[in-house]
């Protein structure tokens, strides 16, 4: 057939040029030398196209053939146990190819997780030389049978796989099974370190239709060793911006305590995944500025003690901002009464730190604006307040309230002094006076030294005694007017100094709440960030197992 095919190619070509066919000793060579090797060329993949596709032909006919035998009188209804007493191995082996998300308020933990289940049904075994070598055939899972292995603590209800791909069954009769599927897991959430926190989510399967009696769920092996782990591909996990995996190891459960072989809970399948969340979000965008705000809360300290009224308003702003914060985490966390999270409790702590401060501020604006009039000092809380905190605090204070009081009349304006004197002598107020001779009111000073001077001018010691004794009330109302004038000065010294007493009482109460709450704010934010750093995954998966879990 290809000598005639060839012989039509190269005829039809010597015809269309108008050239006799060439004869065997005279070669493919001329002209048509340049066609000819393309068109061989071309014949011979057209044939092993054909001879390839006949080979394929035969192998799937093989395949259906092999197919066809293997599902005559089968019954995928029947476990596949050729003994009354005999138990399927169901090895199981769980992928995980991406972690969703673990959304810590509803307590839902998604991730695609394909589950390899293998087992040995014994009615599927064949002889690979009797069907042209056939090692591995495809199999729809819908058409053998299968162990009904389910995620037994899913949160949606949803038992059934997102699709049900071919089996891959081997000669021997062993089926490994693939589906591919999404788990929706429920994770008890403990949020006692939030934002710090730790989780150990775990997926739970087992048989919803076969009991330990009938088959026995087990890890899968390869190369001779237990696959004790969950299995990630580094290369195709993708990893998750919130949550870090640090253990992922299995386990095979069996309750004998609560269940016998009989029960379907007897035996189960564990799968652990120990994640540590990434706390670097909160950190940024929530514990961040809620310290630097509460910070302004304590600066407060440095207005003066009678701005109480500013010093209430920022912390009022402050406490309104905690406030938000407050709401905000709230709306992260599980809505749950067994455990307040770690940074609830910091922002509650400084909710208590700013009241304080408040309450503080309008302790110190009542002390600051106290009065002789309305309260008396103690000598105990001038000893207290004024010698012994500001010398232990180190505050400047002044000499007068340092040492013992010393009371110096202030000076005044001798136009002052003159204008109550003769107000005291008048006993007559400045308005009426306008209205009195200008002559009796020559100014009680220059009467009496008139009345000594007429004694002095005679150089008499009788004329002068008898000048001061006409002279005596004068100078004993000059005597009273001076007292009383001394007298007023003192009060009014006394009322002044006693004012300003009760503003450096509110300074020193202002220092020591200062130095008390700065203290405790830097501790208590120290504090709160140590229990979260000490607050990390443990070493080992299980508590007492030294056994990794690792490959």
């Amino acid at each position: 057939m290809d000598s005639s095919v060839l012989g039509s190619a190269a005829g039809n070509q010597g015809s269309s040029r108008d050239h006799p066919h060439p004869s065997p000793s005279q070669g493919w060579g001329g002209e048509q030398g340049v066609a000819s090797p393309l068109a061989v060329f071309t014949l011979y993949l057209f044939l092993q196209g054909l001879g390839s596709s006949s080979s394929l032909l035969v192998l799937l006919a093989d395949e259906e053939k092999l197919l066809n035998d293997l599902m005559t009188n089968y019954n995928r209804n029947l476990r596949p146990a050729q003994g009354e007493g005999d138990i399927i191995n169901v090895t199981l082996k769980l992928t995980l190819t991406n972690l969703i998300s673990l959304v810590s308020r509803t307590m839902l933990y998604s991730a695609p997780s394909p589950l390899f289940q293998k087992w040995c049904d014994y009615r599927l075994q064949w002889d690979p030389d009797e069907y042209d070598n056939i090692q591995i055939l495809r199999v729809p899972s819908t058409e053998v049978w299968l162990p009904d292995i389910v995620l037994e603590n899913n949160i949606d209800g949803v038992f059934e796989i997102t699709l049900y791909c071919n089996t891959l069954l081997d000669s021997n009769g062993c089926l490994l099974w693939m589906p591919p599927a999404i788990y929706r897991t429920s994770c008890a959430i403990f949020v006692t370190y939030f934002p710090f926190d730790w989780q150990n989510c775990s997926m739970v399967f087992q048989s919803q239709t076969y009991s330990a009696n009938e088959i026995n769920l087990l890890l899968m092996e390869e190369d001779g060793q237990t696959i004790e782990w969950i299995v990630i591909d580094p290369e195709a996990f993708t990893e998750n911006g919130e949550w870090a995996i640090k253990h992922r190891p299995a386990k095979k459960i069996v309750n004998a305590e609560r269940f016998t072989p009989d029960d379907l809970g007897y035996q189960q399948v564990v799968f652990y995944l120990i994640i540590q969340r990434k706390p670097l979000f909160y950190v940024i965008n929530i514990i961040v500025p809620c310290v630097l705000i509460s910070s302004v809360a304590v600066l407060v300290y440095f207005l003066p003690a009678k701005a109480g009224g500013q010093k209430c308003t920022v912390s009022i702003n402050v406490l309104l901002a905690q406030t938000v914060f407050l709401f905000l985490i709230a709306q992260k966390v599980p809505e749950t009464s067994d455990a307040m999270p770690l940074i609830g409790k910091y922002l509650t702590f400084l909710l208590v730190v700013t009241v304080v401060i408040v309450a503080n501020a309008v302790i110190v604006l009542n002390v600051s604006l106290r009065t002789p009039n309305t309260h008396a000092m103690s000598q105990k809380v001038r000893q207290i307040c004024l010698r012994q905190l500001p010398h232990f605090l180190g505050m400047h204070m002044r000499r007068s309230d340092m040492a013992p009081r010393l009371l110096l009349a202030r000076r005044r304006s001798s136009l002052g002094l003159m204008v109550k004197a003769d107000e005291y002598m008048l006993w007559k107020a400045r308005t009426e006076l306008v209205f009195e001779k200008q002559k009796e009111r020559a100014g009680l000073m220059k009467a009496v030294l008139e009345k000594i001077g007429k004694g002095l001018e005679n150089r008499c010691t009788q004329d002068l005694c008898h000048s001061l004794v006409q002279a005596g009330p004068e100078i004993w109302a000059c005597v009273d007017a001076c007292n009383h004038i001394a007298k007023t000065l003192r009060e009014q010294n006394d009322f002044d100094n006693e004012n300003e007493e009760w503003i450096l009482v509110g300074r020193v109460i202002d220092r020591v709440c200062f130095l008390v709450m700065a203290s405790l704010f830097v501790l208590g934010t120290v504090s709160i960030f140590l229990m979260a750093h000490f607050n990390q995954a443990p070493a080992a998966p299980f508590p007492g197992d030294p056994k990794c879990y690792l490959p």
